[in-house]
């Protein structure tokens, strides 16, 4: 099995360092980033296979991020999972052209399980 890499992206480190942990143990690489600010770069440095973001995230919101990606060719069907806390979330991440959506706080196994689905 080839090992794909994962770019998390979330302000809140609590949350980062969790989703990192968890997802070390599916055996690919993790990119954690707090900053949405640096994630530009990161897909053009790093080419990650999937993509997870936090909608709420202060000066470049998830979306915004979402819609860059989707505006870029080269990373436009990249999948990206958006989570969010945010009642109205899945109606922006959807709106933004998010794979998939997942409400927060989220059922550890439901995320695995998806990340999974979209590397496969």
């Amino acid at each position: 099995m080839s090992t794909k890499k994962i770019l998390i992206c979330d302000d809140d480190l609590g949350i980062l360092e969790m989703l990192e942990l968890l997802l070390e143990e599916t055996g690919h690489q993790i990119i954690p980033e707090a900053n949405s600010l640096n994630v530009r770069s990161i897909l053009e440095r790093e080419s990650p296979d999937l993509v997870i973001l936090d909608l709420w995230m202060p000066v470049l919101s998830g979306d915004q991020v979402l819609k860059m990606i989707r505006e870029n060719p080269s990373t436009n069907d990249l999948p990206v999972i958006v989570i969010s806390a945010s009642t109205d979330g899945k109606e922006i991440a959807d709106q933004a052209g998010a794979t998939q959506f997942l409400a927060k706080p989220f059922d550890v196994d439901e995320l695995i399980n998806l990340v999974q689905h979209h590397l496969a």
